[in-house]
This record gives structure tokens, C-alpha cells and sequence, in this order.
């Protein structure tokens, strides 16, 4: 009871004379401390606010160009023409203002005007040159004249070291793409899925759309384009994400794994420790904004507004519609073990505790023999069923008493921990061991995840780890790079002892976890269990297959003259056909993130030359030269679309605000009631030269599909087009 009084910053008693205050000094410096940290947070991000607002200049710049007027002035040179001496002049007269000190106000006042304009004027230039893409279609290797202007310009406009929000409003906006365009490109990739007579009615309503309903329609989206930073995003994040009422566990949520051939220490807690302290480092930097924006040929940033919601955030259940909850700041983590729920504060005296203290208190989490209060164990599955009858169970169970500030210290979290009681990961030779890996990443229990927090650190009892993240806020790429500087750093920077702890002596005065209080009724214990049964349905019924292909990596890919992502989306194509014997709409995810808050775009892979591809490695008459050529058409034909999506002219994202628009204003369009999917969900990871993880998923409930067939297939349509280029799998080793 010592530590659990140190949190408490005084006590009273009454007493016949009165009250009677015990204060704590510790508390009291604890708080001291904390209000100290919290201040300096508060200036840094002042300061970097500034930076970013005038990048690509710089304070240094302001005091020469300052320094520079002053001594032209004072050297009988005006470069102000007569602006100094006006600016003194409409100063006020005072004795504490001798005629000299008035001129050198009015020079830092004419000064701060010039810096700001050239400030202005060169950001301006920058979100110019930041609107050129030019670049991304010329050929490999080879580069115009007008290109090289652009690098160089480019170089010396963001000379300075950027900050994380530097390029921000300095970033174009999404472009609308002209309907005509939109709407040939999409009977251009419906082609090869349909038959002379069903692409002749295909025609004859886009035909309709573009003359009767599209012009109106396109006006709106134009407007909208013109007030808000992007066109697509908010509508995106409003209606495919937060107006879902379906499960967000297994159809939107998505997972992210461990090292696959490492593991730093077997010790759970040690793990948690190093993973979740490499975690605040990462926030801290993200707070600061001193981690750089991801660049493209290292000049050409990337928007980075999906980083602000990393963390501190929640996905809040609605009857109609779900909204985010994002705090500035949280000082607490909500963790999960064996049905009960832990509030663990991240810092004493105003800094974050060390890994060893992590430990510590994960151990301690661990070594708590408690059991789970009546209906606290499968709580969490009311984040893995429907919307609505977690909202309404939100509104009638947990908006009052215990129950609200315990689900107030998960919501408000920095993020959520499981420290879960299965062993997980990779084990050579041990077949279907990434199978189930993946499966326990992406559902779990479908109670031991809290699906709707930003992202939930998953650390398993042998150690390994991972983690399942919420898709409303941000992409899967932006998980991935805290995902990577994590691993990093709890790897090569924070290290373990010999015996596979945290380093350091951890401070064994902490106040404990606090155990999370619930009072949960028996009606909310039959909405929980609801929850879980649909959830367990959903969990059960997915088919997965994940896959090491390590016969060859992107190192061969490359000889082949082509993109290692054309080369995998060909191959998916061609496995596709062999597996079920038919072509079917392909969708990749692209990024959009060229533009001011882009998320993504969709690039439809199963094009006439791809399918003309595919039918050529089935048909005995064709030549390896044929084969190859086509191939060639099918990647060059992948590559182009890739970046017409990149660069804001892809179909899906237009066809989709144009639906909006139209459901805004009351229209039905047979065409736009086209927009349908059925089948397998792929990822893969390009890790190294010479690896590729494959994940694919289908349903068990599906007689058409099979994941561990589908994976098959893809192992050996890669085979067969390396083969095809004289690359075979054996000679990528040589």
C-alpha cells in the first residue's frame, strides 16, 4: 500500500477543530514534475509550429536579412525606398525612443515584412513544383531536361532539413479528373471481364452517364474541391470506414507481424517493456515532429497528416455513424491479460519510464493471480461485433459510474496492450505455424483485442509479437513505419541483458497497475456474449494461407526489366486463372499521398494486356518471345496505371465522390449502381532481395476458394515467369 500512496497528493481527515491536510511530498514533486514536462512539450511544439509555417526559410535567415538591411541602411544605401523612414514615422514619439532606436525598429519591422514575403513567395514556388509529376512516367534511367530544372529547383528549395509537417500546406490539392477520362478507363478495365453483349449495355449507360447525369454532378465535386483540402478524403474516412456497421475485426482491421526469423528475448515482459518504450520514443519524436516526412526520389515529400491520430486515439461506436476520439496528449496505457483490463501510467516525474520499469510493471500484470469480475473477460468482444449493439450497450452500460471511467481509461490510451497467453511465430518446419500466427494477429480470441483503439500491441507468451491496427484514421504504410522504427530500435538500440531483460534496475517504488473496475449486468453480459458469438462465426470462417516465397526476391525481379509489384500482380493474375479458371476484378491499393491529405486509390490490375498475357502461358503455340513481349505489354500497361492512380487520375476514388454526389442530390445512375467484389484478399512484403511474404485469405464458406490452393498457385505462376526470362529459382542463388 507505500507505492499506492505516492500517487495521492494529500489526504484529509475532519477532526473537532476542522480539517486536517497530510501532504505528500513525493506527490507533490511528481506533479511539480509532470507540470515541468508538460510546459516544455507545449514550447517545443510551439517552436516546430513555427519552423513548419515558414520552412523552407528559417530564424537564421530572418536575423541576416535583418542584419543585412540594418548595415545597407546605415551605409546611406536604402533597399526599403523610403519604406524605413515612413514606417518611423508613423511610430509614437516617446523619451524612452531616441531617433536611432525608432530607425532600427522600423528597419526590424520593414525587415520581418520582406522575410515574410519571400517567405510566402518561396512556398508558393514549392507547392508549383510540388504540382509537376512529369517524372513519374519517364522511362527508367532516363531523364528530360525539364525534369532535371525541377530536381534541381527542388534541391535548393528544401536545402533546410524538413520537419515532419514542413511540406504540408505546401503540398497541391487532389485533382478532379475530367469525367471523359474516367469513364473511358473504366469500360477500359471491364473489358476483359465481359462478353461482347454485356460490354455493349456497359457502354450504352456509361454513354448515358457521361452525356445526362455527369456534367451536374461533376460541378458539385469541382466546387468542393476548390473549399476543402481534398476532395475524397473526408468522404472516404465518413462513409467507407465510419458509417460501416458491420464488424471492424477481420473486414477492415489489419495486422502487422514480428521479425519472422528473430526473436530478441523469450522474456513476455522484457518484450513488452523494450517494444512499448520504443513505441513513446517514437510518439515523442511524432510530437515533436522530428521525424521526416517519407520522400520520393528523396525530394518529393509524401502528406503525413494520417501520423496525427497515431495515437491517443479511439474509434467511438454510433447508431448511425462511428467517430474518432483524439487527444493531444495521454499518459496511460490500457493493457489486457487473462480477462482483466490494467491502467499503467508511462511516466514518473514527468518522463517516461525506462524499458526496465516497463518490466517491471508487465510482470507485475503477469504475477496477479486475480480473476476476471463477472462479464470483464470477453468484454472487448463488443468491439468485434456490429456497431450498433455496441453503441447501444455504450450508451446504456457504460456512460456512468465504474464502468465509465474504466472504459474512459481504455478509450483515452495511448494505445492498448495484450499480453497474450498463446506462443506465436515462425518455427522452421513446423507447417502452418504463419497460418495461425496471422489469424490470432488479425482477430485474436475476438476478445482480447480492443478493435476500435488506433492500434493494439499484441506480445505473446514465447516472447513474439505484433500488432492489429484500426483503418478509419490512417493506412496501413503509416502503422508501418512506426512498426519499423520500433523493431529497430527495441533491437539494435535498447538491447537486452544476457538473460533476456530489459537493462537497467528497474524502480521497484512504482505504484502497481491498477486493476480496472467493472460492474457489468446481466443484460450487458447477453450483449457481450452476442458480440462474441458473431464475432467467433466471423473468426472462424476465414481461410488463411501465409507463405514465405523465398526462391527469389525483387534482387532477380529486377533482371527481368520490370517492377517487382508489376511482376507479383501479373503472377496474381495468372495464379488467379489457373485456380478458378476465370479472369475477375483485381483491385491494388495505391497511395495518393502526392496531394495534401490523400489516402489512397485503387489501381485494377486485370487489364486486356495482362489477360493476353495469361492465355499465352496456357496456349502451347505461343513462343517464349510472344510470351515475353506480352509480358513486357502487361507490366509497362501495370506500371502506367500505377501512376495515373499516384498522381490523382485513377477511376475508383472519382466514381465513388461522383456516387456520393448523386445519392446527395436525390439521382439514381444505373451506371454508378455497377460499382460491386468476391473472392481472395492477397498482401505480400518485398522484405530484402531475395524473400517475399505472401498473405491470402478467402472464407471457408466459400466452395469456390481455397487459400492454401490460391497459395500454391502463386508459388508457381512466379516460378513460371521467372523461368520464362531464363531466370529460374535455382539460379537466383549463383
Amino acid at each position: 500500500m507505500a507505492e499506492a500512496h505516492q500517487a495521492v497528493a494529500f489526504q484529509f481527515t475532519v477532526t473537532p477543530e476542522g480539517l486536517d491536510f497530510h501532504l505528500s511530498r513525493e506527490a507533490v514533486r511528481q506533479l511539480y514534475l509532470a507540470g515541468i514536462s508538460s510546459w516544455k512539450k507545449r514550447l517545443v511544439r510551439a517552436k516546430n509550429s513555427f519552423l513548419t509555417g515558414v520552412y523552407p526559410a528559417s530564424p537564421s535567415s530572418w536575423m541576416v536579412v535583418v542584419m543585412a538591411t540594418a548595415g545597407s541602411f546605415y551605409c546611406q544605401v536604402d533597399p526599403s525606398l523610403g519604406m524605413i523612414a515612413r514606417i518611423r514615422h508613423c511610430l509614437p514619439e516617446s523619451r524612452l525612443l531616441s531617433y536611432e532606436s525608432r530607425t532600427m525598429v522600423s528597419t526590424v519591422i520593414f525587415s520581418t515584412g520582406a522575410w515574410l514575403s519571400a517567405v510566402l513567395l518561396f512556398r508558393q514556388a514549392l507547392k508549383l513544383l510540388l504540382s509537376y509529376h512529369g517524372w513519374m512516367f519517364e522511362p527508367h534511367g532516363k531523364m528530360s531536361r525539364s525534369t532535371r530544372i525541377w530536381v534541381a529547383l527542388m534541391k535548393v528549395l528544401s536545402i533546410r532539413k524538413p520537419l515532419l509537417y514542413s511540406f504540408q500546406t505546401s503540398l497541391p490539392k487532389l485533382p478532379v479528373p475530367p469525367v471523359e477520362a474516367t469513364i473511358t478507363r473504366y469500360l477500359e478495365s471491364v473489358r476483359p471481364l465481359m462478353d461482347d453483349e454485356k460490354y455493349s449495355k456497359m457502354e450504352a449507360l456509361a454513354k448515358e452517364f457521361k452525356e445526362k447525369t455527369a456534367p451536374r454532378l461533376q460541378k458539385y465535386l469541382i466546387l468542393k474541391s476548390w473549399w476543402t483540402t481534398n476532395y475524397v478524403s473526408d468522404w472516404w474516412e465518413q462513409y467507407i470506414y465510419l458509417h460501416g456497421r458491420s464488424p471492424l475485426m477481420v473486414n477492415s482491421n489489419y495486422y502487422a507481424m514480428d521479425f519472422l526469423y528473430v526473436t530478441p528475448s523469450h522474456i513476455q515482459a522484457a518484450r513488452a517493456g523494450n517494444m512499448v518504450h520504443a513505441i513513446l520514443m517514437y510518439r515523442r519524436k511524432l510530437d515533436r515532429g522530428e521525424i521526416p516526412p517519407m520522400m520520393a526520389l528523396g525530394i518529393v515529400p509524401m502528406c503525413s497528416y494520417q501520423s496525427e491520430r497515431m495515437f491517443n486515439t479511439t474509434r467511438i461506436p454510433g447508431k448511425e455513424t462511428d467517430t474518432l476520439l483524439h487527444l493531444v496528449d495521454s499518459k496511460h496505457l490500457a493493457v489486457y491479460h487473462k480477462g482483466r483490463f490494467y491502467k499503467v501510467w508511462l511516466y514518473y516525474g514527468g518522463q517516461p519510464l525506462q524499458p526496465c520499469d516497463l518490466e517491471l510493471q508487465f510482470q507485475r500484470i503477469l504475477d496477479d493471480p486475480s480473476p476476471p469480475q463477472p462479464g470483464e473477460e470477453r468484454l472487448a468482444a463488443l468491439t468485434a461485433g456490429e456497431r450498433v449493439p455496441w453503441a447501444e450497450a455504450r450508451a446504456r452500460f457504460f456512460s456512468h459510474g465504474k464502468n465509465k471511467v474504466s472504459l474512459d481509461a481504455i478509450e483515452r490510451a495511448a494505445f492498448f496492450l495484450t499480453l497474450d497467453e498463446e506462443e506465436h511465430g515462425y518455427v522452421a518446419g513446423k507447417e502452418g505455424c504463419m497460418d495461425t500466427y496471422a489469424k490470432s494477429l488479425l482477430h485474436g480470441q475476438c476478445y482480447d483485442r480492443w478493435f476500435d483503439k488506433s492500434f493494439t500491441l499484441v506480445v505473446y507468451k514465447n516472447g513474439k509479437l505484433g500488432a492489429n491496427a484500426e483503418h478509419s484514421w490512417a493506412d496501413a504504410p503509416i502503422i508501418g513505419h512506426l512498426w519499423e522504427f520500433a523493431l529497430a530500435t527495441e533491437k539494435f538500440q535498447l538491447g537486452y541483458t544476457d538473460r533476456g531483460h530489459c537493462r537497467g534496475e528497474p524502480n521497484t517504488q512504482l505504484a502497481p497497475p491498477q486493476r480496472l473496475q467493472w460492474d457489468i449486468p446481466q443484460e450487458c453480459r447477453d450483449t457481450i456474449e452476442s458480440s462474441y458469438r458473431l464475432a467467433k462465426a466471423l473468426a472462424d470462417d476465414v481461410d488463411f494461407c501465409c507463405f514465405q516465397f523465398s526462391e527469389f526476391g525483387k534482387g532477380l525481379i529486377k533482371k527481368c526489366r520490370t517492377s517487382p509489384d508489376a511482376f507479383i500482380q501479373i503472377s496474381l493474375q495468372l495464379a488467379h486463372f489457373r485456380d478458378k479458371g476465370c479472369f475477375c476484378l483485381t483491385y491494388e491499393a495505391s497511395m495518393t499521398r502526392l496531394f495534401r491529405e490523400g489516402r489512397t486509390e485503387t489501381v485494377r490490375s486485370c487489364t486486356a494486356e495482362s489477360t493476353a498475357f495469361v492465355r499465352s502461358m496456357g496456349d502451347a503455340r505461343k513462343t517464349r518471345a510472344e510470351r515475353q513481349r506480352l509480358f513486357k505489354l502487361a507490366a509497362d500497361k501495370h506500371q502506367h496505371m500505377y501512376r495515373l492512380a499516384m498522381t490523382g487520375a485513377g477511376i475508383d476514388r472519382h466514381l465513388f465522390c461522383l456516387y456520393v454526389v448523386s445519392r446527395y442530390l436525390g439521382i439514381q445512375s444505373p451506371f454508378l449502381a455497377q460499382v460491386a467484389d468476391d473472392g481472395y484478399g492477397v498482401s505480400y512484403i518485398i522484405a530484402g532481395e531475395n524473400l517475399i511474404t505472401f498473405h491470402v485469405s478467402s472464407k471457408f464458406s466459400s466452395s469456390e476458394t481455397d487459400s492454401k490452393r490460391f497459395g500454391r498457385n502463386i508459388r508457381q505462376a512466379m516460378l513460371d515467369i521467372a523461368e520464362l526470362f531464363d531466370k529460374p529459382a535455382e539460379k537466383a542463388g549463383k
